[in-house]
């Protein structure tokens, strides 16, 4: 909480407005009582407290009835009540506040409604001091995690290279074995591990991909599984057309698919049945029948975790695994920048 509301900036302003107060009034007797500034401060800081943390309370909740204007509307209006209301409450409870030999009450209605106009400057003052920092807050955040996303996508550039042996030689010998391949089933064959490896090559340069790209790259993916798995491995796309221009990252299906077949036995006795599809919120659900193997493979468990940092990177959202009545399934969100 004291990240999120900025504390030490309350304290601060709480500093100044004491010391300003001090320094500006001429009345100030020489023979200082410093138990009486004490007070004053003690309530002032009170004041402000409520106040900063009213404020801080609208910034860091959402209110989906309220548009962000009217939130901060009713963010000053409650603050403004809530410390003209608290000022007089310690008014009455507390010892008379003098400060200059004088006493700051609610005597009159004309000093009331001068308190009143204080809450509101006072208000106003926290409003866009919070606002202010709590704004700078949230951009040093972004310039963070956009200097934590460039070096996982540095990393992941780095991994490939290291991974790859002479990838660009190779897509071009797929290209030459599509020409000199005799039949059209090693000749289709061929045509969709190429467009698997372009895909694949070309992933790192971009953090988000549409989903139409990875979809055509799945159904390429898919082809060269269904020659290894035939019968055995049953895959059903049901992605409606509206949400082919959102976004995810690339490569993160494959992950889904590879984890699927990785983890669960796979037969033509016990075929693995996938689906991917979309419903009415903007989001890909992968599912599959669970059926774990006997004997676990071993894995570095980096599919799962690589989506939901990336994810988190990327957007903030999370990503939904649920795996329930004998299916496994993983939700991902879809994302419009």
């Amino acid at each position: 909480m004291y990240k999120t509301y900025q504390i030490k900036w309350c304290i601060i302003v709480v500093g100044i407005l004491t010391i300003s107060t001090l320094l500006l009034r001429p009345d100030v007797p020489r023979n200082v009582v410093w138990w009486q500034y004490l007070n004053y401060s003690f309530r002032l800081f009170i004041i402000v407290f409520t106040s900063w943390m009213i404020h801080g309370y609208f910034l860091t909740h959402q209110f989906e009835k309220l548009k962000s204007y009217g939130k901060y509307i009713l963010s000053n209006l409650l603050s403004m009540v809530a410390t003209f209301a608290l000022g007089y409450l310690i008014y009455l409870l507390l010892p008379p506040n003098i400060l200059g030999g004088k006493e700051i009450g609610f005597s009159t209605f004309a000093v009331a409604r001068m308190h009143l106009t204080g809450s509101f400057f006072l208000s106003l003052i926290c409003y866009v001091v919070i606002y202010s920092t709590h704004t700078n807050s949230a951009l040093q955040n972004s310039k963070l995690e956009n200097e934590m996303l460039g070096q996982e996508h540095l990393r992941a550039q780095l991994i490939s290279l290291q991974q790859q042996i002479s990838p660009h030689f190779l897509f071009n010998s797929l290209s030459t074995l599509k020409t000199i391949a005799t039949d059209q089933p090693t000749k289709n064959y061929v045509i969709q591990l190429a467009s698997v490896y372009r895909y694949v090559l070309n992933f790192n340069q971009h953090y988000l991909t549409p989903l139409r790209e990875e979809i055509s790259f799945i159904r390429s993916y898919l082809y060269i599984m269904n020659e290894r798995f035939e019968e055995a491995l049953q895959v059903d796309l049901q992605i409606s057309e509206d949400y082919m221009e959102m976004k995810v990252p690339p490569l993160s299906l494959q992950l889904l698919i590879e984890n699927a077949i990785k983890h669960n036995m796979i037969s033509p006795e016990q075929p693995l049945q996938i689906t991917i599809m979309t419903d009415d919120t903007p989001a890909l659900t992968v599912k599959n029948n669970f059926q774990p193997k006997k004997v676990a493979e071993e894995g570095t468990g980096i599919g799962l975790k690589n989506i939901m940092e990336r994810y988190k990177l990327l957007s903030g959202k999370t990503v939904s695994i649920v795996q329930d009545n004998g299916e496994f399934s993983v939700t991902l969100p879809l994302l419009q920048k």
